[in-house]
């Protein structure tokens, strides 16, 4: 069976594994990522980690997971919160040039996304729009297990999408931007404006609606409202068969995500109603879809 060797590089640590073309991860190693020691340092710590894989050496090819938006023409990373001295650095050069091995970059959303409709939840449907709802909110098209990059790398950047023309505006998204209205980081923000330190994440928000908290109970429905508006405009622009959800917020899938899918089916065209919502299934849908980039690149 073909294998393929997955880089899950984070701000903090990178994780490198070996993966079948079935979605089974043989082995996997860490190490502490330390962007701040410059390229060559994060090249070298990859390249260790690589070789530090039983048979590296006859793996099929090597896919990199990244945050952030991807120059995947050039193998680069276009902007970086946490890997700033990363930027514009030739990442699939070094590694392809080293290993003389086919090698490919995407964002580490859409690599997710990959892995769902490759392996995981999108798997018996052509169109999968993958989202992830955790601190911020992100998501990525695939089609027939091919994802979507867009011209400059930013395709999928669904938490900028306006849900509130009215909102202040918080950080470099805009004002009224989902992801500053909808988010984990987003619920915690207004939880703590009415119910003080006692918010420390989402989940207590959720707690307090379940709770009956008439004041938690509407953060969430403006939170399942606001996120309906969101996964209306992408079903609008490319009708896909299935929604896969994942990221940190669905653990408190029972309190906002049925009342979020009634607000969906509202705002949508009764043609559009067979869509289905499904929770992301991977445990670790970065590194595998790290590995079907590479496999579905190298198809290509």
């Amino acid at each position: 069976m073909k294998t393929f060797i997955a880089v899950d590089l984070g701000g903090t640590n990178i994780r490198v594994a070996k993966v079948d073309e079935e979605g089974n991860i043989l082995q996997m190693v860490k190490d502490a990522s330390e962007p701040e020691k410059g390229c060559e340092h994060v090249m070298n710590k990859i390249i260790h980690l690589i070789e530090s894989i039983d048979g590296y050496k006859d793996c099929e090819g090597i896919g990199l997971g990244v945050p952030g938006p991807i120059d995947t023409i050039h193998g680069k990373i276009i902007v970086s919160t946490n890997l700033p001295k990363l930027v514009g650095y030739p990442i699939v050069e070094h590694i392809s040039n080293y290993f003389n091995k086919p090698t490919f970059m995407d964002n580490d959303v859409k690599v997710a996304t990959l892995g769902e409709a490759c392996l995981g939840a999108g798997k018996e449907y052509p169109i999968v729009y993958y989202v992830t709802i955790s601190t911020g909110i992100g998501g990525a098209l695939s089609i027939d297990q091919r994802v979507l990059s867009g011209q400059n790398g930013h395709a999928g950047e669904v938490g900028n999408i306006i849900v509130d023309r009215n909102a202040p505006k918080y950080n470099i998204l805009n004002a009224g931007a989902v992801e500053n209205e909808a988010s984990g980081t987003a619920l915690t923000r207004k939880g703590k404006e009415i119910f003080g330190d006692s918010i420390h994440h989402a989940g207590d928000v959720f707690d307090l609606a379940c709770q009956g908290d008439e004041k938690a109970i509407k953060l969430v429905d403006e939170m399942a409202y606001n996120l309906a508006m969101m996964f209306s405009a992408i079903a609008h622009i490319c009708d896909p068969h299935v929604f896969v959800v994942g990221g940190g917020v669905m653990k408190g899938k029972d309190v906002f995500f049925d009342k979020m899918e009634t607000y969906y089916r509202s705002m949508i065209h009764e043609g559009m109603q067979p869509v289905v919502f499904k929770e992301a299934e991977l445990e670790e849908p970065g590194i595998v879809g790290a590995a079907m980039l590479a496999m579905t690149k190298i198809k290509d």
